[in-house]
């Protein structure tokens, strides 16, 4: 059985070429073990950041501001 190639998180296409395909991450699965990202090389600049990972910062940074936890 043949591996498929991966699929770039931007564009949804397929990386053929694994000179071109750069490992983003890994995002977890709610009923499994998750996925790993990829994109073409090219693309990899045009993602966002995780939005999860940004919006527990902000809660942490908003607490801080606050005084909670002191």
């Amino acid at each position: 059985m043949t591996a498929l190639p991966p699929v770039c998180r931007h564009c949804d296409e397929p990386i053929t070429d694994p000179d071109d395909a750069l490992y983003i991450g890994h995002e977890p699965g709610n009923s499994g073990p998750g996925w790993d990202i990829w994109a073409h090389r090219a693309h990899a600049d045009l993602l966002g950041p995780d939005p999860v990972a940004i919006h527990a910062l902000a809660r942490v940074l908003v607490a801080r501001a606050l005084g909670a936890g002191s």
